[in-house]
């Protein structure tokens, strides 16, 4: 798996899709996936760890799903909360056009599926749950997430959820988020929320 795998695909053609059934926010449903993009199959393994670990998302409030894929995540968060915001941030064109096919498909209106670039400049996030592409090499992982996590919502009360694989790094991971995320947002609490079938589920709250 390289680089590639995340930065480079056109949009599926129709006789490109799958059609997989998934169980997501406890109800079974059917979504579009591709060749070309994170876990075609179904929802990957860290994944369900973290919608397993997380607690369930605030009833309304604007979240990140942060490297959405075909849109597990970000699903969840619409289907669990339908008066949210729900911003679906991939650079896989591929992706985002399988995430926008399944929100439609599951009456997700809440969820807008872009572009990093695409996220208003002003977006301040309540929630962000991401399953971060670890295998993209440190260097654009530690950009991404200094990124993005101090955008989470200022008051308290916000909180980032992280899924990292325990042999790729999650506890180096974490501890450098301890280092450096002070430094970008202030007072910031980075814990271990969960551990479980090979996978870290990482904290990061805002004081």
């Amino acid at each position: 798996m390289t680089a590639d795998h995340y930065f480079t695909a056109r949009p599926a053609s129709d006789g490109e899709l799958r059609r997989v059934p998934v169980r997501l926010a406890g109800r079974e449903v059917e979504v579009v996936t591709a060749g070309g993009i994170f876990s075609p199959d179904g929802v990957d393994k860290g994944t369900r760890v973290l919608l397993a670990e997380a607690p369930p998302p605030p009833s309304e409030g604007t979240f990140l799903d942060l490297g959405c894929g075909w849109g597990p995540l970000a699903l969840t968060m619409a289907l669990t909360s339908p008066s949210a915001t729900v911003h679906a941030v991939d650079v896989n064109e591929r992706a985002l056009d399988l995430c926008r096919r399944n929100a439609v498909a599951l009456g997700c209106t809440g969820v807008v599926a872009g572009t990093p670039d695409a996220v208003p400049s002003d977006a301040r996030f309540d929630l962000i749950w991401s399953n971060p592409p670890i295998r993209v090499g440190k260097a654009v992982l530690h950009d991404m997430l200094g990124t993005w996590l101090p955008r989470l919502a200022p008051g308290g009360g916000s909180a980032a959820y992280l899924v990292v694989q325990k042999n790729l790094g999650a506890d180096s991971l974490q501890t450098w988020l301890q280092q450096t995320l002070p430094g970008l947002m202030g007072p910031v609490e980075v814990t271990r929320q969960a551990s479980s079938k090979g996978f870290r589920v990482l904290r990061v709250r805002r004081d």
